[in-house]
């Protein structure tokens, strides 16, 4: 399966494997496999729980949402500074952590209203009352 990403189209194998069959009858646990077509060799895991009925695309497309995920936390590091506090309390941390991705949803959501219409920062959303 084809997936496109920040660096071009990626291509995989997928295959699953159910894990503790037992558990409940309504959800399942599986191995996900993801194998590189070009470089066979390399092989990453996931590991998913789900609701029975949930197909193997669905999973694939789940665990293919995690770039979109990992690009979203470089960029709060590198313009909000999501990395930029030395842990020394668990409350410090969760401030800290909580003040830069509400920064970076701030910017994104700035950014997005500026290409998708042109406006200035300053100007209502079109959906305000």
């Amino acid at each position: 399966m084809a997936s496109n990403g920040a660096h071009g189209p990626r291509v995989y194998d997928w295959a699953r494997v159910e894990v503790r069959p037992c558990h409940r009858e309504d959800r399942r646990h599986w191995v996900i496999a993801r194998r590189s077509v070009r470089r066979p060799e390399e092989i990453s895991y996931h590991i998913a729980y789900c609701p029975a009925e949930t197909t193997l695309d669905e999973l694939i497309r789940i665990a293919g949402s995690r770039w979109a995920v990992e690009e979203c936390f470089q960029t709060a590091k590198q313009e909000c500074g999501l990395d930029d506090y030395q842990v020394r309390r668990y409350d410090g941390w969760h401030r800290h952590t909580t003040l830069a991705m509400a920064a970076h949803a701030c910017l994104t959501v700035l950014r997005a209203r500026e290409v998708d219409t042109g406006k200035a920062e300053t100007d209502p959303p079109s959906s305000w009352p």
